[in-house]
């Protein structure tokens, strides 16, 4: 799978001249299922998705995962298979009750929704790490 995977940078490096195939770029999927990460995926190429959300107590236990500002990302499938790239142009940090993310693209785009599927995800999120989710929980959005 990592043969795709730099197979597909050296390609989107060949067709963007500000990519640059010796750069550093993390490579991940969105979600913690195939369903959500081909789901996600499939907004961003639609165009619908600008912006994602994650734990920033997940990000704590592998620092490789926290956003780098300005920096590239190979998104994939769940499986790894490379699906596109996406830059970073904002990191904030703050709790999970003062966002909402309209940009993230997801459902009707309203705060009811975007609070409802993220608390089940960041809740997902914070039992693998033995952590309990609450409202004022650290988030990246």
């Amino acid at each position: 799978m990592r043969a795709r995977q730099q197979e597909f940078w050296r390609m989107a490096c060949h067709a963007v001249p500000d990519l640059v195939p010796a750069a550093a770029h993390q490579v991940w999927h969105f979600g913690d299922s195939e369903t959500l990460a081909r789901a996600l995926a499939d907004l961003v190429l639609q165009g619908r998705k600008r912006a994602t959300a994650g734990l920033l107590w997940e990000a704590e236990t592998d620092p490789t995962t926290v956003p780098v500002l300005g920096g590239y990302s190979l998104v994939t499938d769940y499986a790894g298979g490379p699906l596109l790239i996406i830059r970073t142009t904002d990191v904030a940090i703050c709790s999970y009750d003062e966002v909402f993310a309209a940009a993230e693209g997801e459902g009707d785009g309203l705060p009811d929704y975007w609070r409802a599927a993220h608390w089940d995800y960041f809740s997902r999120r914070c039992t693998a790490l033995g952590r309990e989710p609450s409202t004022d929980m650290p988030v990246y959005p």
